[in-house]
C-alpha cells in the first residue's frame, strides 16, 4: 500500500513538473513573440490592415489652431523643409493655388491621406507622382501634362509652403472625412460615380474609396 502511494505522488510530482514547465515555456514563446511584434515598425505593421499610421510625427506645434484665412497664413514663420515637403508645397502650388486657404488645407490632407493609405506610395513624392511617365497616365494631372513645371508666382508659392508646412507638421485640419481623390468642378471622371463623395469646398469636389481605411488618426 506504501508503494502504491509512493508510485502515485511521485506520478503527480511529475506532472505538475511537466504541466509548469509547460505553461514556462509558453510564457517564454510568447514573450519572443512580442519582442519580434514590438520589432516590426509600426508602417509595415499597420498597412496588413489597409493602413499606414501617420508618417509624420507632429512638432512642437502646442495648441495653435489652423486659421483659414491669408492672414493666419502670414503670420507663419517662412516654411522650409527637405524633399517630401518641396513635393508636397509644390502640388498645392499647381492643384490648389487658386483655391481658399481652407481648400489648400483640404487638397493636402487628400495627399497625406494617400500617404497614410496601403493603396496608396508611402510618402508625398510617391503619391504625388504616381503613374508619371505617360502623358494623362498620373494622379496629378500637373506632373505629366507635357508643360514643365515653372513656378512663377512666389508668393503664391510661399503661401501654399506654410499650408504643407503646417499639414506635415500635424496641425489638425480634418475637412475631407478621409478623402484619398478629389476633382474640380469643371469635370466628372468615372471613378466619382463609385466613390463616396464627403465634401465640397471651393471648385473641389472630395471622395473617399471605402473598400480601403484610412487611419486619420494616430
Amino acid at each position: 500500500m506504501k508503494l502504491l502511494t509512493m508510485i502515485a505522488v511521485m506520478a503527480a510530482t511529475i506532472t505538475i513538473g511537466k504541466s509548469v514547465a509547460a505553461e514556462t515555456g509558453l510564457d517564454a514563446l510568447i514573450e519572443r513573440e512580442q519582442a519580434s511584434l514590438n520589432a516590426v515598425p509600426e508602417r509595415k505593421f499597420s498597412g496588413f490592415f489597409g493602413f499606414r499610421s501617420n508618417p509624420f510625427k507632429s512638432r512642437k506645434t502646442g495648441t495653435q489652431q489652423v486659421e483659414y484665412t491669408n492672414d493666419w497664413l502670414d503670420k507663419q514663420p517662412q516654411a522650409t523643409g527637405g524633399k517630401q515637403f518641396s513635393c508636397l508645397a509644390e502640388a498645392l502650388y499647381f492643384e490648389a493655388r487658386g483655391e481658399t486657404v481652407k481648400g489648400q488645407f483640404a487638397v493636402a490632407e487628400v495627399i497625406l491621406n494617400r500617404v497614410r493609405s496601403a493603396q496608396f506610395p508611402n510618402s508625398p513624392c510617391g503619391v504625388i507622382n504616381q503613374g508619371t511617365g505617360r502623358r494623362y497616365q498620373c494622379q496629378f494631372t500637373y506632373t505629366c501634362d507635357g508643360h514643365k513645371e515653372v513656378i512663377r508666382e512666389q508668393k503664391a508659392y510661399q503661401r501654399v509652403a506654410k499650408v504643407a508646412r503646417a499639414a506635415m507638421d500635424g496641425l489638425k485640419s480634418e475637412l475631407t472625412a478621409g478623402a484619398t481623390y478629389y476633382h474640380t468642378t469643371a469635370v466628372r471622371p468615372r471613378w466619382s460615380r463609385t466613390f463616396t463623395n464627403t465634401t465640397r469646398i471651393g471648385v473641389h469636389l472630395f471622395y473617399r474609396d471605402d473598400r480601403y481605411l484610412t487611419a486619420l488618426n494616430n
